[in-house]
């Protein structure tokens, strides 16, 4: 006899969300979404080796700087908007705040999303979500399908800025958030991709 899966609810508040089993042995990612459970595509073998490459140059400058900070994959990310039906999850966070277990990262103070084109729309949807989050001040969108990332970088009076900075190679990648200067390309080493 086979096994029915669960149903899925077609609405949750956060804290519903953080206890739900969602009966998917797969490992897969569930974000909740103003409300709904969204599964997460499967990531590609470019994305994902952009998305460590970029965690192994950021946590290797933190290491070496001897900062407090760190480098979480797919680190729980509550928006202040909206908070009760929001659980978004970015590629990368950088917290300074010191570790625990909770389900969720607290004190990012930067937010890495990689733009791939099927995810756009809701990679910007978590973006805007993004800014949202007091403790936030950089947040850096990496495109998967070319050498070119957007930084929005939080202004000095609090605010966003109308329009990121976009990064092409020869241009480095200026993080002020935790000091990291490198050049973009760095980050693309092991993608397949190249000048």
């Amino acid at each position: 006899m086979a096994a029915l899966r669960k149903r899925i609810p077609a609405r949750m508040t956060l804290d519903e969300f953080l206890v739900w089993d969602a009966d998917d042995r797969t490992g897969r990612r569930w974000q909740l979404i103003d409300g709904e459970p969204v599964l997460m595509a499967p990531a590609s073998e470019r994305h994902g080796a952009i998305q460590i490459e970029l965690a192994r140059l950021l946590a290797n400058h933190l290491l070496a700087a001897g900062s407090p900070c760190r480098v979480i994959g797919e680190p729980g990310i509550v928006p202040r908007i909206r908070a009760n039906e929001n659980y978004r999850v970015p590629e990368l966070g950088v917290t300074c705040a010191p570790p625990s277990d909770a389900q969720m990262v607290e004190g990012c103070v930067l937010l890495v999303e990689i733009l791939s084109p099927s995810n756009e729309a809701k990679t910007w949807a978590n973006v805007w979500a993004y800014t949202t989050i007091p403790s936030v001040q950089e947040i850096l969108i990496v495109r998967q399908t070319r050498l070119e990332a957007e930084l929005l970088r939080r202004n000095q009076d609090g605010t966003w800025p109308a329009q990121g900075e976009t990064i092409r190679p020869p241009m480095d990648l200026d993080l002020a958030s935790i000091g990291y200067r490198a050049p973009l390309a760095a980050i693309y080493r092991t993608s397949g991709l190249s000048q």
